[in-house]
């Protein structure tokens, strides 16, 4: 596992816009229209931001695959992620969703524990490498390094064969919801 420098944005980027193209939650907030893969761009460039300042960011080895992880208690608001913010609304999610998409954050939010932990934003394979181990190597890592963090990891998955790839790295279902017309999978390894 390798911790990305601000010089992979652009590799991390690209491998998530391709991985999340047809993502229910991605496509939740995403206005579906002819600029839907550069609003998705734009939502990954702002992942990035974030969890680049306020978590981590890791490739694996053969930079084929590559993970979004928040820290959400270190996470703080001030001009630069305001401005984030901003462009996110601009280029990504568009003044439109603005209310749909906070709703949907708040929902999520509620489900989180008050201590810290690792939330796993995104992970994602290059589509033309997965099915090979790239992505269940990573994500082993990843559990690795945040039980020596002692930070649980917990995420969210609205694609349904997903789950099985959680499950055998340890996860479980702790709560599930059709609150926004499509199938939302809460699940940790807590």
């Amino acid at each position: 596992m390798i911790k990305a420098v601000y010089s992979d944005k652009a590799a991390v980027v690209q491998i998530l816009t391709e991985s999340f193209k047809e993502n229910k939650s991605v496509n939740y907030i995403i206005p579906q229209d002819g600029d839907r893969t550069t609003r998705i761009r734009s939502l990954m460039e702002y992942s990035f931001d974030l969890c680049f300042h306020f978590g981590k960011v890791l490739l694996s080895q053969d930079r084929k695959c590559c993970a979004l992880l928040l820290h959400p208690d270190k996470k703080k608001s001030n001009l630069k992620t305001t401005l984030l913010d901003l462009k996110l609304i601009t280029k990504g999610i568009g003044l439109g969703n603005v209310r749909k998409t906070l709703s949907r954050e708040a929902f999520i939010k509620q489900f989180h524990p008050k201590a810290p932990f690792a939330y796993l934003w995104f992970i994602g394979t290059d589509p033309a490498h997965q099915g090979k181990g790239i992505g269940s190597e990573l994500l082993q890592q990843i559990i690795e390094a945040s039980r020596q963090d002692q930070r649980p990891v917990y995420l969210e998955t609205s694609t349904q064969r997903n789950i099985k790839f959680y499950k055998d790295a340890g996860f479980s279902v702790y709560n599930e919801s059709m609150r926004f017309g499509y199938p939302l999978y809460f699940l940790s390894n807590n």
